[in-house]
């Protein structure tokens, strides 16, 4: 093989090595809901990082370059240190990006930054060497213990280099996605007002996987800048960030094989296949064509199959006990480990369980499917419940410009009890329901669950402290598995945090375990075992109704609250949902349910508080408020 033939093949394999570690980080990213299309800002800054940190500093090079912080700092250092800077442009950029705007609008954001960081490159000749770029940026080792080192020969030892770089990465990028944080990430890019609400710090969680990628980036960027011995602003220009984009589009959004595909098609693929074209046609039209064809194959994936070439695999949680032998790699490989065993009718079937309890007349400590406490205990607690109610709400005020949705709404779940809110269609419910839930801050007013205040709080908040609710309109992660939708509600996952993820898998894969024959046990409960592996979005209406009540129970609720829990749900399935729900109110487990249907609240609540032009008219059980005229008047009457 000659040796320009080697050099060629080398410098390709570093090219797919560095377009290999950005794609699964900026894949990362994506299925946390983030559209960074400013990635390669991070890039270019690990980039620029790298050169600086070894060209010395700038009174070595006569003035010949201009930048800052010039040094010569030894192998690794420079591109641990690029990581860091990378993580350290992320956060604040993350935070006010994310945390500030509407998710519709993080993708524009992104390119805007991705422009103006180009223009102050450009502009800013003393820092960054203005459009020209820096040169002559010395290659690892390359003038200590590898001096003597064929130019070929090294060119294969850096291909072996990046290789190892690209496993390390690999390693991160797996352990996270297929962790419980992983999971936690796909439901935020799913549905962020239910990840919310089941205890998940929606922006904090975003900041971190943008920030985890924004190292990742700039390490990609470092590793190629040390190779090829340059770097100018104009070779990374927000345009190849969707290079990248359509490599994860092209190759299977949230594969990590799929993403490895993608990015050997399309950065390294398309752009040097299209090299050995004959010259034809004016200067430039080779370089059109290839952004041609990259952009018509991406349409043409997003139109026929957005899954990509090899799609996200399907999580799969056989019962405990089936799983056979020859299954053991595969629990392993999606986190769940071996399974305890318990007795099961059939592989197809959940195992047989006591049925849970709450404690009658109070919140359950936990919340956990268990039997009730020992009668001491009860008696102790529910001393405390007679003194403070579970939820209390005083003279809750909310206004929207001149209309004032909620006025003065005072009322209590007691625990262990079943609350009806009603009204007719305007009269605020469901705004009293979101401010609760903390999806709205009131304008005055106090809001205490079990004694403290929760008003004004974050929803993650309210959620860990045992007020879940389930939402108007049914709220499914529709690209998660049923089984999954019930497991991302567990709290308190050591997998869901990144050290728990990267450096706690026995353990988060243990409690994995415990959680996954939970929601075995509510599968049977609710006969839902069957659908265990389907996608939350191919149920029907009342199937997804069963999924959020499931989900909410696995979070471990002290206080449930339904919001029109039997809305757009067939008779069939609502009588069913209706039984559950009269079930968890024998076992004690206090709930607020918002419902149009009368019956449905007549049957399951102790106690109805009903609600016209956003005040209270009347509080009490059913039979007595039937009989209040202004009550028929304002809504039986309607």
């Amino acid at each position: 093989m000659s040796t320009a033939l080697q050099f060629y093949l080398a410098t390709a394999l570093v090219y797919f090595g560095v377009d290999l570690i950005a794609c699964w980080a900026f894949n990362m990213q994506l299925r946390a809901g983030v559209l960074n299309f400013a990635f390669i800002v991070f890039q270019a800054a690990g980039a620029y990082t790298q050169a600086v940190l070894t060209l010395g500093p700038q009174t070595n090079n006569s003035g010949y370059q201009s930048y800052v912080f010039g040094n010569e700092l030894p192998f690794p250092i420079p591109m641990v240190i690029a990581m860091a800077v990378g993580a350290a442009i992320a956060l604040p950029v993350g935070w006010l990006v994310l945390r500030r705007l509407d998710r519709d609008l993080h993708g524009l954001t992104f390119i805007v930054v991705s422009l103006i960081a180009t223009r102050l490159v450009e502009i800013q000749v003393n820092w960054f060497n203005g459009p020209t770029g820096l040169s002559l940026i010395p290659q690892p080792l390359s003038g200590t213990v590898l001096a003597n080192v064929a130019p070929q020969d090294y060119s294969w030892l850096y291909v072996a280099f990046t290789g190892v770089i690209c496993v390390a990465v690999y390693y991160v990028v797996h352990r996270i996605t297929s962790s419980p944080l992983g999971r936690t990430l796909r439901s935020l890019d799913d549905n962020e007002p239910a990840a919310a609400a089941l205890g998940k710090a929606v922006t904090a969680n975003k900041v971190m996987i943008f920030v985890v990628g924004g190292a990742l980036g700039a390490l990609s960027g470092a590793v190629l800048v040390a190779f090829i011995g340059a770097w100018a602003p104009s070779g990374w220009l927000y345009s190849e960030t969707f290079v990248l984009a359509a490599a994860i589009i092209i190759g299977g959004r949230g594969n990590n094989l799929g993403v490895l595909i993608g990015a050997a098609l399309v950065p390294v693929g398309f752009f040097e296949g299209t090299r050995f074209l004959p010259a034809f046609g004016p200067p430039g039209l080779i370089d059109a064509i290839q952004w041609m064809a990259i952009g018509l194959l991406f349409l043409v994936f997003l139109w026929f199959r957005p899954i990509g070439i090899l799609p996200e695999r399907r999580r799969i949680f056989p019962p405990p006990g089936s799983a056979p032998k020859t299954s053991r790699w595969r629990a392993l490989r999606w986190g769940i480990g071996s399974a305890p065993r318990l007795a099961v009718a059939s592989a197809g079937a959940a195992p047989a369980a006591s049925a849970p309890r709450w404690p009658a007349g109070q919140a359950a400590s936990s919340g956990r499917l268990s039997d009730a406490p020992s009668a001491s205990r009860t008696g102790r607690v529910a001393s405390v419940v007679e003194a403070v109610a579970l939820l209390s709400v005083t003279n809750l005020r909310r206004g929207f410009g001149g209309v004032q949705a909620v006025d003065d709404v005072s009322f209590e779940v007691p625990a262990g009890q079943t609350i009806g809110l009603i009204g007719p269609n305007g009269a605020g419910k469901s705004t009293v329901v979101s401010l609760i839930a903390g999806a709205l801050k009131p304008d005055s007013g106090t809001i205490r669950l079990k004694g403290h205040e929760i008003a004004g709080k974050a929803p993650h908040v309210i959620a860990r402290q045992g007020l879940v609710r389930t939402f108007q309109l049914s709220s499914q992660f529709s690209s998660l598995t049923v089984m999954e939708n019930l497991l991302t509600a567990v709290p308190g996952q050591r997998g869901d945090t990144l050290s728990g993820a990267l450096f706690s898998a026995r353990r988060w894969r243990h409690q994995e375990r415990d959680s996954v024959a939970r929601a075995w046990e509510l599968l049977r409960r609710f006969e839902m075992v069957p659908k265990a592996s389907e996608y939350a979005g191919n149920l029907s209406g009342g199937q997804r109704r069963l999924v959020e009540v499931m989900r909410a129970l696995m979070a471990e609720p002290q206080l449930l609250l339904l919001d029109e829990p039997m809305a757009g749900v067939s008779p069939v399935l609502a009588e069913q949902i209706e039984a559950h729900l009269a079930t968890l109110q024998a076992e004690g487990l206090a709930m607020l349910i918002v419902e149009h249907e009368l019956g449905v609240i007549d049957r399951l609540c102790q106690s109805v508080v009903v609600m016209a032009e956003g005040k209270v008219i009347a509080q009490g059980p059913m039979a007595t408020i039937r009989r209040s005229q202004e009550v028929v008047d304002a809504y039986i009457g309607a």
